[in-house]
């Protein structure tokens, strides 16, 4: 196994559109590492720019002690010792399972025998045992995505890519296959890198995640820092749904520009300059109760969607002209029904310069 680094890593299409801006990243020697992020935030570029797709424009890529690209030079995909696995399987009809997975070691001029035991061994991990003269067109979906996985994972490579390489799959298949998938680069040791645009996927999963946002890294952390402590209201949003509200602050608190929401200094975490700033409400931090004929309309607010979870109901508010999302485990109110609201925190972010 190895670490990946990128060092001041930038890539600047051919158009002039910026897809990596001053990457700096380590993923440490059997790390799982998840990749997070909206649509063209720049979480497969970069993935695809340690893979060798892609080339930076600047700065360098090491896979362990050695340069892949700098820049000038760039290693081919095929001699970075990466594993992959795509969102696509893309296994090949045409051949038998053990087939599959053994091309890599085809490839690589590996004696016959050794092929055998080795497609053996890793067909057992996936948990395939006994597949290898099966016709893939008789597998299921998940069986495939195992098959993949146990192609990418066969020749014993420095590091596993995975470019959202279970979004496809249906519930609760994808479910099983992300616990089946952690114990298996756990009890291997892999470092993995793992593109995905589903959060509970990446917080699951990950040792670390890395949140991206117009090809920059907005934040890196522990899934348990991502949710508690995000550093930025964008992260906050994305990550939690949390709601963002602009405002100022001064010694007694925040205040919302044009809305009647306020907020006592005990409320706020983060940032404590006082004057312009932006705060972001966290779902769990919204209380509300049924309305009662004594409330003051200023805590009043509309349900506009009420969704029913296994662990708790999402709540959609129209407070005042701004929507605010409710995560409550005891209230599930009607849609229209007027409920009052209590925000127990936020975190509080300086405003921009």
């Amino acid at each position: 196994m190895a670490s990946v680094s990128l060092d001041s890593v930038s890539l600047r299409y051919p158009s002039g559109a910026m897809g990596l801006a001053d990457i700096d990243l380590r993923v440490g020697d059997g790390e799982f590492v998840a990749l997070l992020g909206p649509s063209g935030s720049g979480k497969t570029t970069l993935l695809r720019t340690v893979a060798g797709f892609l080339a930076p424009t600047a700065g360098v890529v090491r896979i362990g002690p050695d340069v892949v690209a700098d820049g000038k030079t760039v290693v081919p995909p095929e001699s970075r010792g990466l594993g992959m696995v795509f969102q696509q399987h893309a296994v090949w009809p045409h051949w038998n399972v053990g087939r599959n997975v053994e091309y890599p070691l085809r490839r690589a001029g590996m004696p016959r025998a050794q092929r055998a035991a080795r497609v053996a061994e890793v067909l057992d991990l996936v948990g395939l045992d006994g597949y290898a003269r099966r016709d893939p067109a008789t597998l299921s979906g998940g069986q495939r995505q195992r098959v993949a996985l146990a192609r990418a994972i066969v020749g014993e490579p420095r590091v596993l890519l995975l470019d959202e390489a279970l979004s496809a799959l249906d519930e609760p298949l994808r479910d099983r296959l992300r616990i089946e998938l952690q114990a298996l680069t756990r009890r291997m040791g892999l470092t993995v890198l793992h593109v995905t645009h589903d959060r509970d996927e990446a917080l699951a999963l990950a040792d670390r995640v890395v949140v991206l946002d117009g090809g920059r890294i907005q934040q890196v952390a522990t899934p348990a820092e991502l949710v508690e402590r995000p550093a930025t209201a964008l992260v906050a949003r994305f990550v939690s749904d949390a709601t963002r509200v602009i405002g100022s602050r001064d010694a007694s608190g925040f205040a919302a520009d044009g809305h009647p929401l306020r907020l006592p200094a005990s409320g706020l975490q983060g940032a404590r300059e006082h004057g312009a700033c932006e705060i972001a409400i966290l779902p769990g931090d919204v209380e509300i109760e049924p309305t009662r004929a004594e409330s003051g309309s200023a805590a009043t607010a509309t349900v506009v969607s009420s969704l029913f979870g296994r662990d708790g109901n999402d709540v959609l508010l129209d407070w005042a002209g701004m929507t605010v999302r409710c995560h409550s485990r005891t209230q599930r109110p009607a849609v229209g029904a007027r409920v009052d609201v209590a925000v127990r925190r936020a975190v509080a972010y300086a405003a921009a310069r």
